[in-house]
């Protein structure tokens, strides 16, 4: 790791200089563009802090929103771990050993599902944290709804949709083991501070939408936002399904199709969320 980072990193640093290090040493020109070198850096960060035994990651807090921010600025890479569905030879991209891939003019980062799980869910002990990584899927799973061919049908239709819910069941899945170590009172805290956080816009990431992607990522803030006391949980819940909902009645998609969709679309979502939940 300090040979990624370079000269930044030196013995006996305190943990806000290494996180201030990390943002810098991983981060791009534009969200999602990147060199094999800030790729590199990420990825060691990451494997050296979430490779470990599988006893549960404490991070120091200085540590939790800088790594969230770097995070959040490969929201594409980010995006297509959780949702496990589009990376080919995924295991072999994402040893440990395998270096940044590149395509589209710029180089990828992918570690192994379990050690971004590890990370992801140390990091998100802070609420801010948690809200900026949702608010960053959020966001990612709009422009790959909006991106959807008009005439897509079938793979090319249900994939988008799919890979999104199963991204955003796994962020749910790791809210609910991160307030499951809380009690009550705590766990509730929690939850809000990071309803709070996405319906003020602090968890804004800086990455720009087409007009039909702000649109379903300003209904379903909308949504939330005007949600009776009870229910802004549940709607986090099913954030999945009802962006896709939204997404599907834009396209004006016939009844039976959008049935069928949403039903594989909650169980995506369903099987993700119990792969995480204590």
């Amino acid at each position: 790791m300090q040979k990624s980072l370079g000269a930044a990193v030196h013995p006996g640093m305190n943990c806000a200089a290494l996180a201030q290090a990390i943002v810098k040493a991983s981060a791009g020109d534009a969200p999602g563009r990147h060199t094999q070198a800030q790729a590199q850096a990420l990825k060691d960060v990451l494997v050296a802090l979430g490779s470990g035994e599988p006893a549960e990651l404490t991070l120091d807090p200085a540590l939790r929103i800088p790594l969230a921010t770097a995070l959040a600025d490969y929201a594409p890479d980010l995006h297509e771990m959780l949702g496990g569905i589009g990376i080919t030879d995924f295991l072999a991209k994402a040893a440990p050993q395998a270096p940044p891939w590149q395509s589209d003019g710029t180089h990828h980062l992918t570690v192994l599902a379990d050690t971004l799980r590890r990370v992801v869910r140390a990091v998100t002990q802070d609420p801010e944290a948690y809200a900026l990584l949702r608010m960053t899927e959020t966001r990612t799973t709009a422009q790959r709804l909006a991106a959807v061919p008009a005439d897509a049908t079938d793979h090319s239709l249900s994939v988008p949709p799919t890979e999104s819910a199963r991204a955003l069941g796994i962020l749910e899945g790791i809210a609910d083991a991160v307030a499951h170590g809380k009690d009550k009172g705590q766990a509730r805290a929690w939850r809000t501070a990071v309803l709070d956080t996405l319906l003020d816009g602090q968890a804004s990431s800086k990455s720009d939408q087409d007009p039909q992607a702000a649109h379903l990522t300003a209904a379903w803030l909308q949504n939330l936002k005007t949600a009776s006391a009870e229910e802004p949980f549940d709607l986090l819940r099913t954030q999945g399904v009802d962006m896709a909902r939204t997404w599907a009645q834009q396209r004006k998609m016939d009844e039976q199709t959008q049935q069928g969709l949403l039903a594989n679309v909650e169980r995506s979502a369903l099987s993700a969320y119990h792969d995480i939940k204590p």
